[in-house]
């Protein structure tokens, strides 16, 4: 296990020292690719504000750590959900999760985002042709994870990736990688986790969109050719971009109070190598495991005003055993700086 800690922190610091802007993002807001990627799904880690890289476990950990994954109490799980995004996006997620004895854990899940029609605009008709086109964004994902001792979880997560914008696309893949360690330093119900996220090779656009009309005069406007040649083309050489690389470490702490009433904070820092540094806070209470409520907070400290959006978050879960299946349902709500919140509901079946 040593080995596989020493393999992240070098993943880690290889990222840092690969680019010197890694570490100072937010000069580089808004510069990177395949963002999807950094978009959350699982409704109890968006309502403890992202802070769960250390608590989370079962099919709720893909998005924040794989390593979770391995420490599911179900022998199959599958989970869906669906949140209201910023600008009237649509995300769309489901997974699904069998553990096998002696093996681990193995998961797929998909994610696509729901942007809806665009109306198409040219230079001579910058109103609009009265034709509209509609943006694809997916990921999908398979992971394997595997509990090494009763304490120690290790997951590894290949993404794919796809974009598709009207005539133009882009593919590529990613990769996520995280442990967690139960009971630091033999102080029981002290977690921790790392994670390193979206580590892949650049992604380029490409297509016949691309393909731009040329004419003997250098002009695009199709001007009157005397030597009457037939039209070509030249394809314009789009510029590769990064994925939104991340790395996450985090702490938990699970106190014991009693058998009907359970809490659990929990913290998560944040480098990543498009924005500032982003700290994450959160708490959960429970009762009876079976009724949750959740809070948290997000905020970058490093980026002024009003270049971060989100901050306060919140949520609630019931988990219903009903003759052995299993049922989570969580909603979890994301403040968001000058767009509406987000919302996100989650049902899950464990089998």
């Amino acid at each position: 296990m040593k080995i596989a800690i020493r393999i992240l922190v070098m993943m880690a610091i290889l990222l840092i020292g690969v680019d010197s802007a890694f570490a100072g993002g937010g000069s580089r807001n808004g510069t990177g690719g395949a963002n999807e990627l950094a978009i959350p799904v699982g409704a109890r880690g968006i309502a403890l504000g992202g802070s769960s890289v250390s608590t989370e476990s079962g099919l709720d950990a893909l998005f924040w750590n794989p390593a979770g994954v391995a420490n599911m109490t179900n022998s199959a799980t599958a989970s869906f959900s669906h949140m209201s995004y910023i600008a009237n996006i649509g995300v769309e997620y489901g997974a699904v999760a069998a553990n096998f004895e002696g093996f681990g854990v193995v998961s797929l899940d998909v994610k696509s985002l729901n942007i809806g029609d665009i109306p198409i605009t040219t230079n001579d008709q910058p109103d609009g042709t009265g034709q509209t086109y509609n943006p694809q964004f997916l990921t999908a994902g398979a992971t394997y994870s595997r509990a090494l001792t009763d304490r120690i979880s290790i997951g590894l997560t290949v993404n794919y990736i796809s974009e598709t914008i009207a005539q133009v696309s882009a593919s590529g893949f990613g990769v996520n990688a995280g442990v967690q360690y139960k009971d630091l330093g033999d102080v029981p119900g002290l977690s921790f986790g790392l994670v390193v996220k979206n580590i892949g090779p650049q992604m380029t656009f490409g297509g016949p969109g691309l393909l731009v009309k040329a004419s003997p005069t250098g002009s695009t406007s199709t001007p009157s050719d005397p030597f009457n040649r037939a039209p070509s083309f030249y394809s314009i050489d789009a510029a590769p971009f990064d994925l939104p690389s991340a790395f996450d470490i985090g702490f938990g702490y699970t106190p014991k109070l009693d058998d009907l009433n359970s809490l659990q904070v929990s913290f998560v820092f944040e480098n990543n190598n498009f924005s500032g540094d982003v700290y994450n806070i959160g708490a959960e209470y429970g009762y009876n495991k079976m009724f949750f409520a959740r809070l948290g907070y997000t905020m970058s400290p490093t980026n002024q005003d009003p270049n971060y959006i989100y901050g306060f978050t919140a949520g609630a879960g019931i988990n219903y055993d009903l003759g052995g299946i299993s049922v989570k349902v969580d909603y979890a709500y994301r403040s968001v700086k000058y767009f509406t919140s987000n919302n996100v509901f989650e049902i899950s079946l464990g089998f």
